[in-house]
Formats: C-alpha cells, structure tokens, sequence
C-alpha cells in the first residue's frame, strides 16, 4: 500500500507546500528513530534499447551497520552478509553451492552494483544523507517537490556513487514514515537507467544479532 500510494499520477494537492529544509528535517527524525528494517527490494537496470535487468532481495539492516541481503533472483537462495569478523562481505552461493562460504572486499566487481554501489553503501540512513546532498550542495538544477499519496522529489545532481557523473533524480517519500521508498535515476536528458524500489518496508522488527552470521 505504501508504494502504490506513491504511484499515483494526480499532482494535484491540498496540502501545504514542503520546502527542502523542513523535509530532510522530517527524514533525518523519522530515521533517527529506526533500531532496525526490512523491505523488499527490486533494482531495475534499464538498457539502451528499453529492456531493462532486474534484481530481487529481502534487504535486513540493523544499526549501527549490519546488513544482509537474501536473493530471489536472478540468484535465487545466494545471501550476502556485511561486515563479517574482518570487514568484508561473506556470500554464500545458493543451490547446491550453499554448502560453501566466501570472503570478498564490499568493492569486489563479483558483488558490487553496475552503478559502482557497494553493499555498504545501500541503507536508508545513507540514503537520506545522499538526498540531503543532492538537495543542496551537490545540486544542479532546481529542486521540484510534489505532493499526494507520498512525496516526489525532483532534482538534477550529482550522482552518489560515479564521479564526475550529474543524474536526474526522483526521490519517492513515504509520507507515514517520513523514508524514502523509491529512487529514480536518468540520464539528464531523460532516458531512465535505474529505479530502486522498497516494498512492504518494516521498522524495529526486533531482527536479532544472529540473523547476521552465516549459519
């Protein structure tokens, strides 16, 4: 209910206009209150002819920075788990491979996004650090903000993970939670290269340490 609340297309609006300030004010508080989350998350990366690949993950994150990732596809069963005892990634195949277990530097090409994101670098709370930025000093273009069923930022800045790279952004916030719900990120001229969408997120579920070891 939280994301198709997001995607509806009236623009119109009665509510009393939001200014930059006040929003990231409002994001900063809400996440100052999380202990800990779980969302279902679908990475859209689109190609040059309008097909686009798509990842899906059960994403885990408990503060002050335990993170766990449980594929469904396109590799079904894998799991991701940072940081483990020296800092790095543990990955553990699915399928018949789960009986083993790696070790990988969250910057290795095997695990990291085409976007040049590491597991590191994906929780709400840096999220809202990179909008704040992108609202203000990374900013490159005027900031538009829309209101409805949720909140829709729109703003060309510089992208969070590629340097030297400015990106139009659509930053979707859900308006119960004060938290971000989905990212858009296009080329500046318009043509979309990824969505980044957060279904169904859970707050202070209590998840226990020992969900972020391997068993």
């Amino acid at each position: 209910m939280v994301l198709l609340s997001c995607l509806i297309l009236s623009y119109a609006s009665a509510e009393i206009p939001l200014d930059t300030d006040s929003l990231l004010k409002r994001m900063e508080s809400a996440y100052a209150r999380v202990n800990d989350y779980q969302t279902n998350v679908e990475v859209r990366t689109y190609n040059t002819e309008a097909s686009f690949e798509t990842k899906k993950f059960l994403y885990t994150f408990k503060k002050p920075k335990w993170i766990r990732l449980d594929f469904e596809s396109p590799h079904s069963g894998m799991v991701l788990i940072y940081p483990d005892k020296s800092g790095k990634v543990s990955v553990r195949p699915g399928g018949v491979a789960h009986i083993f277990q790696f070790h990988l530097s969250s910057g290795n090409p095997l695990i990291m996004g085409a976007f040049g994101q590491r597991i590191d670098q994906t929780d709400l709370g840096l999220l809202i650090k990179n909008i704040s930025h992108s609202l203000t000093d990374q900013r490159r273009g005027p900031v538009e903000i829309e209101q409805d069923g949720c909140i829709r930022i729109r703003v060309l800045a510089v992208n969070h993970f590629q340097e030297g790279v400015v990106t139009l952004y659509r930053f979707f916030i859900d308006k119960d939670l004060w938290l971000p719900v989905k990212v858009e990120e296009s080329m500046p001229d318009g043509p979309l290269e990824r969505t980044i969408t957060f279904q169904n997120l859970r707050i202070n579920t209590g998840v226990p340490d020992n969900f972020f070891q391997m068993d």
